[in-house]
């Protein structure tokens, strides 16, 4: 074979070899989704029905956009046991792993990780009042490395419920960790918003699960209904609340629907399924190369009902039809 031959073989080669790189990354662009493996590292602070919803939303969203645990997603899941120490080493490892992105559920959780990094993608799921907690400065424009979804609760919709079930109760009682930046926003919304509705609130403090039943029988005699807002570390224990309810005779709602199966007896409020469905379709944004910076944060608008008559039966109250009739989900 001459030498031109053989140059020409060689270029030829090199030609058919960048032919199939091209093909083969159309393939990829065609899908959606990059060829090579991306990773994701996901920190919950406490495992309760919600936040697990949240963080299944999540994977599911990210798997219909193209990213699949296994073949070209890498996904490590950490819990914090709701524990704010653990949630920063948490954190802290993440960032010296370096992954594509990072996941939060849940304030402490979203706190600890923009405390560790301002250059590794941050995306928080179920986090109240983002702006409050100095995550972000603007929901509209982000900026930096975080975005995510919010999970204010519509308080003024909570407040209703109430009174459409409970219409000659008066004294609310709220059960919250003042620990928790979230926990104090929404309370501090309940005290805003309850005069609206003819209502007085009285607090009571649980800083720890093993707090919430102490806490809740400190309602007793001071309360028409109790109100457990979607705080972390109440609602990992709301079967103490519940007991309370039943033993006193005192409602008990809810600001998340999972806590409806749990024994609350009513909650209009997100499916925290959806929530980390959206969160999820954000990171798989980032993943397919876009800034967390400039995609704007965002509530979830739509409200489902949940009602419990059993619940609501031992605690002494009977769910009128009208408002069974509007009802998502009855539990039985």
């Amino acid at each position: 074979m001459t030498s031109l031959t053989r140059l020409r073989s060689l270029r030829g080669t090199r030609v058919a070899a960048s032919l199939a790189a091209l093909a083969i990354a159309g393939l990829a662009a065609g899908s959606g989704v990059a060829a090579e493996t991306k990773s994701v590292a996901i920190t919950q602070i406490v495992e309760h029905p919600a936040l697990d919803a949240t963080r299944q939303g999540v994977q599911d969203a990210l798997k219909a956009a193209g990213w699949e645990v296994g073949k070209n997603l890498e996904w490590d899941y950490q819990n914090a046991q709701g524990n704010v120490a653990t949630a920063g080493q948490i954190a802290r490892k993440f960032v010296g792993d370096g992954p594509d992105a990072i996941v939060a559920i849940a304030t402490p959780s979203a706190q600890a990780v923009a405390a560790a990094t301002r250059d590794i993608p941050l995306v928080f799921s179920a986090v109240t009042d983002p702006v409050g907690a100095k995550l972000i400065s603007n929901m509209e424009k982000p900026g930096g490395n975080v975005t995510g979804v919010s999970d204010l609760s519509p308080m003024g919709k909570h407040l209703e419920l109430i009174t459409r079930i409970t219409p000659d109760a008066k004294r609310l009682g709220v059960i919250y960790n003042p620990g928790e930046a979230n926990a104090v926003a929404l309370v501090d919304l309940i005290e805003k918003t309850a005069g609206d509705y003819g209502m007085t609130v009285s607090k009571a403090a649980a800083t720890k699960s093993s707090d919430v039943l102490t806490a809740a029988r400190s309602l007793v005699g001071k309360v028409d209904v109790i109100y457990v807002p979607t705080d972390n570390t109440v609602v990992s224990a709301i079967e103490s609340v519940v007991k309370v309810g039943q033993d006193a005779d005192i409602p008990v709602y809810a600001g998340d629907t999972n806590s409806v199966g749990r024994g609350a007896i009513a909650a209009v409020g997100f499916n925290y399924y959806d929530v980390g469905y959206q969160t999820g379709e954000m990171v798989a944004k980032i993943l397919g190369g876009a800034n967390p910076g400039d995609i704007p944060a965002s509530t979830v608008e739509k409200l489902e009902l949940y009602l419990n008559p059993g619940s609501a039966k031992e605690m002494g109250v009977t769910i009128p039809e009208a408002v069974i009739a509007d009802a998502k989900e009855v539990v039985k």
